[in-house]
């Protein structure tokens, strides 16, 4: 199986979304147990698939976004993504690594590693001098944390509250 990390392509968008979706199941059906219903309600709308659809959509239409895609043999169908983006801090020379996602059946492969890579990589060879990716601390998002850590990446705890208002 010779696995390809290719820039997106808009062609790639449907799939892409899907994929996005599928892969996200886990973390959403975590947030919103540990935000409760209606914050997660509030948060994400009465369709979280929605919401999420249109969040990807959103990152891929974005010019100052570069985005990739990952096929497990050329050719073959979109496994995993990767958005990223500079100018989040042109300052420090802070890029973004906005969006991870990997196919469900296609997880615990070393895809979202190889595409945090190279997205990193991207990064530095912007003139970037820091990468940052954020990711939820609840049990749903504990797979990209071991992919982050992994990566290099030092984890900067932050405590985010919600209140119904």
């Amino acid at each position: 199986m010779e696995r390809q990390i290719r820039p997106y392509r808009s062609a790639d968008g449907e799939a892409v979304v899907e994929l996005a979706v599928r892969a996200w199941a886990p973390v959403f059906a975590s947030l919103e147990e540990v935000l409760g219903r209606e914050m997660f309600r509030r948060l994400h709308g009465d369709s979280w698939k929605d919401f999420q659809r249109a969040a990807v959509r959103g990152v891929l239409a974005d010019p100052e976004m570069q985005s990739w895609v990952a096929e497990v043999e050329p050719g073959a169908a979109v496994a995993g993504f990767a958005a990223a983006r500079t100018g989040t801090d042109t300052e420090r020379r802070r890029g973004e690594i906005v969006m991870v996602a990997v196919d469900p059946g296609q997880q615990r492969r070393g895809i979202g590693g190889e595409l945090t890579e190279v997205a990193t990589e991207w990064l530095r060879n912007q003139g970037m001098r820091v990468a940052m990716v954020e990711t939820g601390g609840d049990p749903g998002h504990a797979a990209a944390r071991h992919v982050y850590e992994r990566a290099g990446y030092r984890l900067l705890p932050v405590a985010r509250y919600f209140k119904e208002l």
